[in-house]
C-alpha cells in the first residue's frame, strides 16, 4: 500500500512544499485550507467569503479525494481573531448539516498570506482509492 495525492484545480495550489491532501489506507488527510478563491488567488475582503471560500476548498479537495463531506471524520479550524469564531460556525454548519465531525477550533497570531481562517480535516474514503 502506499501513499496517493489529491490534486484539484478546483481548489488553489499548495503554496509550499506539501500536498492539498494525501490518501493512506482509506483515510484522506486534508492539508490546511485558506479562504483564497481559486480563480485569482487572492483572499476576500470580508470575512463571510473566507470562511466559505475556505470551506469550498475543503470540499473541492475531500470530493476530489473519492469522500464526501458527510464522511469527513475531524476538521480543525485556525481563527486569527477569535471574536469571529460566530460567523465561522454559523456558515460551518451549511456544509456539515448533521453527522458532524469531531472537530477544535484554535485562535492563533497569524496565518499565511495574511488569512484569517484555515481548515484541515481528516476524511474517510472509498475502498478502491
Amino acid at each position: 500500500m502506499h501513499k496517493a495525492l489529491v490534486r484539484t484545480a478546483l481548489a488553489p495550489a499548495a503554496i509550499g512544499p506539501y500536498s492539498q491532501a494525501t490518501v493512506y489506507r482509506n483515510i484522506m488527510y486534508i492539508s490546511g485550507q485558506l479562504g483564497i478563491t481559486p480563480t485569482n488567488s487572492t483572499l476576500p475582503e470580508d470575512f463571510a467569503t473566507e470562511v466559505k471560500n475556505a470551506l469550498y476548498n475543503l470540499k473541492s479537495i475531500v470530493e476530489a479525494g473519492g469522500s464526501k463531506m458527510d464522511r469527513v471524520l475531524k476538521v480543525t479550524v485556525l481563527l486569527s481573531d477569535f471574536d469571529n469564531f460566530e460567523t465561522m460556525n454559523d456558515l460551518y454548519v451549511r456544509f456539515f448539516p448533521e453527522n458532524y465531525p469531531a472537530r477544535e477550533c484554535y485562535g492563533v497570531k497569524e496565518l499565511p498570506k495574511g488569512a484569517r481562517i484555515e481548515i484541515s480535516a481528516t476524511a474517510y474514503v472509498r475502498e478502491d482509492f
